[in-house]
């Protein structure tokens, strides 16, 4: 982390001509477990992880705010009192987004100043494990500070969803900002997307010996285009049809009368959330009473049900998870929103080597795109890293 924020202090004052006002960093996140159940108001069980994005914040005297990054050449700039859905695009969407939502949130926009921005990741993109949420989450941080705005972790967490489901367009829940605000070291946040409620679980990776390797296919998905938003869709008619508010209010008892009721396919969307739903509930306490060791078959059949009900992987991530379950994984699944990304395994720290010669060589033969490998530890949520 050093590194970056040397880097991103540096290069700030290159690219505004002034020193920062501070730095903060907020991370990346894993989603042990709980796919496409945050917008159905459902449960979750993410992590942050050590992979983070750092902002350098200063303030300017002026009603501009400016926004650099090291993953773009431009710098984007806007007057506060024009930031409004449609009127930014690109990656700048993302943190003009959330000084957006901050005023409908509430923030008096017209009484705080200007601000330049300079924004570096070590999150991948595309990978599933949240980039989006990392940059959302470091500049509502930032901004909260220097505006002394007062918002709450929560708050902020649906600052950055509703700058992403507003400003950018992509229809996502709140499980990523919660985790990248939320989380705290060796631990997990099991988060009640209904009523934002949470609960820190300790996960207790390290006391068991394992680890958790994150195989990014490179396969690249999109959230604010495609198969994404038709899940959703496909959730919101099977709740419609079955006289709910939402999948959260269907259980697995219920199943059988929504097959009759049902479509094939919108039943098996609908059976995915429902299950998946079970799986965190049943995660979370099996943690407690048993331990890591014992969630593998949990995250097992998690994969199968996006594969299968949900139809969100695709080959290479279900060749990640075969190749690791046959090579000493506890357990695996596919993570994120899917079409791409990232696979996870819960390794034993001894399997690690194994498990990535297995992975390399199985894309190898399949004539894939090799993948890139990394274990991630539960790390700390956003914080300020210096003023």
């Amino acid at each position: 982390m050093s590194d970056i924020r040397d880097e991103v202090s540096e290069t700030f004052a290159e690219v505004f001509g002034a020193e920062p006002a501070g730095l903060w960093s907020a991370p990346g996140r894993v989603n042990l477990i709980g796919e496409h159940t945050d917008y159905n108001d459902g449960f979750v069980l993410p992590f942050a992880i050590n992979r983070r994005t750092v902002v350098a914040l200063g303030l300017r005297e002026d009603r501009m705010i400016r926004v650099a990054s090291g993953f773009a050449d431009e710098v984007a700039e806007i007057a506060l009192d024009e930031l409004a859905p449609g009127k930014v695009s690109g990656w700048s969407a993302y943190p003009l987004g959330v000084a957006w939502a901050l005023g409908q949130a509430g923030a008096d926009l017209a009484a705080v100043p200007g601000v330049d921005l300079y924004i570096e990741s070590t999150v991948p993109v595309g990978a599933g494990l949240s980039s989006s949420a990392a940059i959302e989450s470091a500049v509502a941080v930032a901004l909260n500070d220097v505006w002394q705005l007062g918002f709450d972790r929560r708050a902020l967490a649906r600052v950055g969803q509703r700058a992403e489901n507003e400003m950018v367009g992509a229809p996502t829940g709140i499980m990523d900002q919660s985790a990248s605000l939320l989380g705290q070291e060796d631990a997990a946040v099991f988060l009640d997307c209904r009523s934002l409620e949470s609960e820190v679980v300790d996960l207790g990776f390290r006391a068991a010996g394992l680890e958790l390797l994150v195989i990014d296919t490179h396969v690249e998905h999109q959230h604010s285009t495609g198969g994404y938003a038709e899940r959703r869709a496909s959730c919101e008619r099977g709740a419609a049809e079955l006289g709910v508010t939402s999948l959260r209010d269907v259980t697995v008892a219920d199943l059988t009368r929504a097959r009759d009721l049902l479509d094939d396919e919108t039943f098996r969307r609908v059976r995915h959330v429902v299950t998946e739903n079970q799986r965190v509930l049943d995660t979370v306490r099996t943690l407690r009473e048993q331990g890591p060791l014992a969630i593998g078959d949990l995250l097992d059949a998690s994969h199968v049900s996006m594969r299968d009900d949900f139809e969100i992987s695709v080959a290479e991530l279900d060749l990640a998870v075969e190749t690791a379950q046959a090579n000493g994984a506890i357990g695996a699944r596919m993570t994120g929103g899917g079409f791409g990304g990232s696979a996870i395994a819960l390794v034993p720290s001894d399997a690690i080597s194994r498990v990535q010669v297995a992975i390399d060589g199985a894309f190898a033969e399949s004539g894939y795109q090799q993948p890139t490998m990394f274990t991630v530890t539960p790390s700390q949520g956003a914080v300020r890293e210096q003023a």
